[in-house]
């Protein structure tokens, strides 16, 4: 085989390396999130253990694909779409460790009994769960079979988890402010529903990336929210 074929395919392996290296940590990363939210909901503590076991395996898969892509980026000189699928692996791969880092900080709060029943929030909780479940899964779908629209879709789909992380910040508040001893409850919980509207952003980022990486244009930095726009607020929030 000569040398520049041998070359090519050791390349395109190495990028087919990439691709499944992404799609299993955001199925590591999806599952961990599933282990949490059902901690919270339902009081399992088997989930919540699980949610905070799988964190140093998700830390350990960033690590992987980092130095994989710098590892391509030095030695490949990639151009174009695939310059832009490197570079943007990188960047998922840190989104989808900061969306771990959530799901087991919420787990924990489980295992610490920092937290009581949701209570009349209950519901509310478990649609907005859902639906920031259901757009990181379809952030990461538009990732890997790069779909611009898709996308798209997953960029618009913010607007309803901070309408639910709005109500249910509302009711907290009015619950603490009526009876005193529902105050450090109540915290606990505003903790937890602020880190599930962070991972909703983040799904967010990665369907931009993943915007980018097809077609080589960025979205807007501020996003839809209501009548008005909110600024993005990226990988390190």
């Amino acid at each position: 085989m000569p040398e520049h074929s041998h070359i090519v395919k050791r390349y395109e392996q190495e990028l087919a390396q990439l691709r499944s290296l992404m799609a299993q940590m955001g199925g590591m990363v999806e599952q961990q999130l599933s282990w949490a939210l059902s901690a919270i909901a339902d009081g399992h503590e088997d989930a919540a253990r699980l949610a905070v076991k799988q964190e140093a395996d998700v830390d350990l898969l960033e690590y992987r694909i980092e130095a994989l892509a710098i590892r391509l980026l030095a030695l490949r000189s990639p151009m174009a779409d695939d310059l832009r699928e490197i570079v943007s692996a990188m960047k998922i791969a840190g989104d989808l460790e900061r969306i771990g880092d959530y799901a087991a900080s919420m787990a924990v709060r489980v295992l610490q009994g920092r937290i009581a029943g949701l209570g009349a929030i209950l519901v509310s909780f478990r649609q907005m769960g859902h639906l920031v479940q259901d757009n990181l899964r379809r952030s990461l779908d538009a990732v890997l079979q790069k779909n611009k629209h898709a996308s798209l879709n997953v960029w618009h789909a913010d607007l309803p988890v901070d309408d639910y992380y709005t109500a249910i910040f509302r009711g907290l508040l009015a619950n603490m402010m009526q009876d005193p001893r529902h105050i450090y409850s109540g915290t606990e919980l505003l903790f937890i529903v602020k880190n599930l509207e962070r991972i909703g952003d983040h799904a967010t980022n990665i369907a931009e990336r993943a915007f980018f990486v097809v077609t080589g244009d960025v979205l807007p930095s501020r996003r839809p929210r209501g009548g008005a726009l909110k600024e993005e607020k990226g990988a390190g929030t």
